[in-house]
């Protein structure tokens, strides 16, 4: 099912998601994998990724261009410190974000899940950085299609 999200941070400077539809797709899952692709508008070229890893949740972000190659910018993210809880998973920057973009080495990524939404959340540690979108899981919207590289 895809849903439809809002921003609920304050939006930074020339925000890619500001006035633009946000979309979430639950594309596929399985016993130790979960696919979920992140539509901004017409823009079909990112997908959370998350994977079992040791009992333990980690989050990668796979951005592609629209032909599916990979961009240069792609595969980061982190390791869950800890098992978290049935409604909130936390996701500390692992050392490969750190190598491939410097300045995000101390972001955090969560996500948290509650009977009527997902919010998937950043916050860049030591900055003002923070983006959060908020999904509304009550109401299922129609099926955007694959992200791009899929």
């Amino acid at each position: 099912q895809a849903f439809e999200g809002q921003l609920i941070s304050p939006p930074a400077e020339n925000d890619p998601f500001l006035g633009k539809r946000l979309t979430m797709y639950i594309m596929e899952c399985g016993p130790d994998f979960l696919h979920i692709p992140f539509y901004v508008g017409e823009d079909k070229s990112r997908t959370w990724v998350l994977t079992m890893k040791n009992e333990l949740i980690q989050l990668k972000h796979d951005h592609r261009h629209e032909d599916g190659s990979p961009d240069k910018v792609t595969q980061y993210g982190g390791l869950a410190s800890n098992t978290g809880s049935a409604t909130t998973q936390m996701f500390p920057a692992d050392q490969e974000t750190a190598n491939l973009i410097p300045h995000a080495a101390h972001n955090v990524w969560w996500i948290t899940v509650d009977d009527t939404s997902f919010t998937y959340n950043l916050r860049r540690i030591g900055t003002d950085r923070w983006v959060a979108v908020k999904f509304d899981l009550t109401k299922p919207v129609e099926n955007p299609g694959r992200p791009w590289g899929w």
